[in-house]
């Protein structure tokens, strides 16, 4: 009980001490990182600062062969189409999708750090996670990075959109001609989709997007949609389908979980 509190005691701190970047390697001496996935504390000599090496191990990473729509992995040896049952029924606007980790374990603890606790700290750790996935890089490396936006009331409320942050740190780690372009917005500010199925999830987002102001789509580009979890595909969807109207001609769109 009492290395539980000192954990989350720990943890908390180092959640307002992120802000001042200048003073990380002081902040950890006194308050050592935790990791998100055990709550154990992370030795100063791991390459992730809030991911153990126990739990690095078992981190769900996806690699080939996957589902060519949504990246979901398979398992054993995969004949005909590579599609799979998360995709039955979603019509995809889209070409082809692919993601870096299952969204369970400390994949899905940094995620929701990130979103519903300020974490903006675990960034590095998602970045180090790309950055040891070469064929996320490689279906990213060269394209126009879109991030799914947030409506503006949800934008203020948390502060900052992680799919931007998501697809910043991607440009970042790809390299090559990859940038990020804000080419959408949300016009509808829908209700949470945790509880929907994938019908309800669509009509729910019908005419929630539209093209920014400004947004020019250039068809002999590669465009890339950025989100990040893929749970149904229908927010994705609906992007894409913004973007093909507008003369997308190659759209891919790549998540950091799946699940």
């Amino acid at each position: 009980m009492a290395f539980g509190f000192r954990a989350r005691w720990s943890q908390g701190l180092r959640r307002m001490a992120a802000t001042f970047g200048a003073y990380q390697a002081s902040t950890d001496v006194v308050f050592p990182p935790v990791c998100l996935g055990c709550h154990g504390l992370v030795e100063s000599n791991q390459p992730y600062r809030h991911v153990c090496q126990r739990c690095l191990v078992a981190l769900p990473r996806v690699a080939p062969p996957a589902c060519e729509v949504c990246g979901h992995p398979y398992h054993g040896e995969v004949e005909g189409p590579r599609t799979c049952p998360h995709c039955a029924g979603l019509r995809p606007a889209f070409r082809r999708g692919c993601t870096a980790v299952v969204f369970r374990g400390v994949a899905r603890s940094l995620l929701i750090e990130l979103k519903y606790h300020h974490g903006l700290h675990v960034l590095k750790d998602i970045e180090a996670i790309f950055c040891s996935t070469p064929h996320i890089l490689d279906h990213v490396r060269n394209a126009i990075l879109v991030p799914v936006p947030l409506h503006p009331r949800k934008l203020r409320e948390r502060g900052f959109n992680q799919c931007r942050l998501i697809a910043d740190l991607l440009a970042k780690a790809a390299g090559g001609r990859t940038c990020v372009q804000p080419c959408l917005q949300r016009v509808v500010d829908t209700v949470t989709q945790t509880a929907f199925d994938r019908r309800h999830r669509m009509e729910n987002l019908k005419n929630a997007f539209a093209l920014a102001p400004g947004a020019h789509i250039l068809p002999d580009q590669h465009y890339m949609l950025v989100d990040d979890v893929f749970t149904t595909g229908s927010t994705l969807n609906s992007c894409a389908r913004v973007l093909r109207n507008a003369g997308c001609l190659t759209l891919d769109v790549v998540t950091f979980g799946h699940g």
